[in-house]
């Protein structure tokens, strides 16, 4: 099994390489700087940028599944997701790679919240989504919209707040909503839900929330 990651020297991003390591699949990841990937001597690295379309398509080249973990790194507007998916939706259709499972964000769609209290309801849509991570969630959005509509079979995962703590190895999943009271889950226990995936088809062509 070959896979390809986009975002792989991020946080989630180097959890998805260190796992897809340890299943013993071929890793190919585009990075910027390769002399600073942890695993650089452990998978075939492209170098370059995710904003470029060539690079993606040779990191594409032979994969059977694309792991993105892109996504804005600052709360400015970077449109990262804008300007990357569509030159990797792109690219698995010209190569014949049909299978991606992206990072998302639990703000990405407008019901998102429709299972929480009313009080945190109004609070995380007013106060986070539309305001302190307003550009963040307007790139999930552009996300969605891009996956769900190309014609890919397609994952989008989609947390709360991501935490730098051990995973607990359990956790709420969600197909409609982020589940009640769901407000963080570690990036460890992400990455493994997001690599079952490879092997799974329950959430072909849907996204997932998922929250402890």
């Amino acid at each position: 099994m070959k896979i390809a990651t986009f975002g792989a020297s991020g946080a989630t991003g180097r959890l998805l390489t260190e796992r897809c390591l340890a299943a013993g699949y071929e890793v190919v990841a585009l990075v910027r700087r390769p002399a600073e990937f942890v695993y650089a001597g452990r998978v075939r690295v492209v170098e370059g940028s995710a904003f470029d379309a060539e690079a993606v398509r040779l990191t594409m080249e032979g994969a059977d599944v694309v792991l993105s973990a892109l996504g804005a790194r600052s709360l400015r507007k970077e449109d990262v997701l804008e300007r990357a998916v569509p030159l990797i939706v792109s690219a698995m259709k010209e190569v014949g790679v049909q299978r991606i499972i992206a990072l998302g964000s639990a703000g990405a769609l407008d019901d998102s919240l429709k299972k929480q209290p009313a009080w945190r309801r109004w609070f995380v849509q007013k106060m986070v989504y539309n305001t302190f991570l307003k550009w963040a969630v307007a790139s999930q959005a552009s996300q969605w919209k891009m996956l769900s509509g190309s014609g890919l079979d397609w994952t989008m995962v989609m947390p709360p707040l991501l935490l730098n703590k051990p995973g607990r190895g359990t956790f709420r999943v969600d197909g409609e909503a982020l589940p009640r009271n769901g407000a963080r889950i570690s990036r460890e226990d992400v990455a493994d839900f997001m690599i079952a995936q490879i092997g799974s088809a329950e959430w072909v062509g849907k996204g997932v929330y998922i929250a402890w």
